[in-house]
C-alpha cells in the first residue's frame, strides 16, 4: 500500500505546505536522504502560537506537534516525495517553553505517534525534543526531519 494510500485509510487530509518564511526550501534531497526543514503548526490557517508551561498545555502542544508532523508529510508530498519514503530517520522538535517546563518529549511524541501511524515500523525513528525560549512567528512548536528515501 502507498503512504498516499495509507493517509486515505486514517482519514488523514494534509493541509496546503507553507511557504518558507526566509531564505530556505521546504525539502532538499541528497544521497538518498530528504532533509525537511523545520515545519510550524497551523491550524485553521493560522500559526498555532504560545509558549508551552505558560498558555499553551500539555495536550495543545502535542497536537501542534502532530500539526507540524502533518506539514513534513505535507512538504515530502508537494515534492513528489511521500510514496518514496523508505525510512523517517530522525525527527527535530523544539518547543517553546517556560524554563520550568520539562515535558518536552511528551509534546514531540505528537509528531512521533504521526509518522509510527502512518509509515508503521519505517516510521521509529531517532529523536531530539529541545525547550527554546522563542520560535519563528512565536509557534509553539517546530518540528524538522531526516528521512530515506527508496533506491
Amino acid at each position: 500500500m502507498s503512504y498516499t494510500a495509507r493517509l486515505a485509510e486514517l482519514g488523514i487530509t494534509l493541509p496546503k505546505p507553507a511557504a518558507p518564511v526566509a531564505s530556505y526550501v521546504p525539502v532538499v534531497v541528497s544521497g538518498g536522504m530528504a532533509y525537511v526543514s523545520g515545519q510550524i503548526a497551523f491550524a485553521d490557517g493560522k500559526v498555532i502560537t504560545g509558549t508551552l508551561g505558560k498558555d499553551v498545555s500539555l495536550e495543545e502542544g502535542q497536537a501542534a506537534a502532530r500539526a507540524c508532523g502533518l506539514m513534513i508529510l505535507a512538504q515530502l508530498e508537494a515534492a513528489g516525495l511521500l510514496d518514496q519514503v523508505s525510512r523517517v530517520v530522525k525527527l527535530g522538535a523544539f518547543v517553546s517553553s517556560t524554563p520550568d517546563f520539562f515535558d518536552h518529549p511528551k509534546v514531540a511524541n505528537g509528531a512521533s505517534d504521526l509518522m509510527e501511524q502512518v509509515f508503521g515500523g519505517a516510521g521509529q525513528h531517532a529523536r531530539a525534543a529541545v525547550g527554546v525560549a522563542a520560535l519563528p512567528l512565536n509557534a509553539a512548536v517546530e518540528v524538522d526531519a531526516i528521512v530515506a528515501l527508496k533506491a
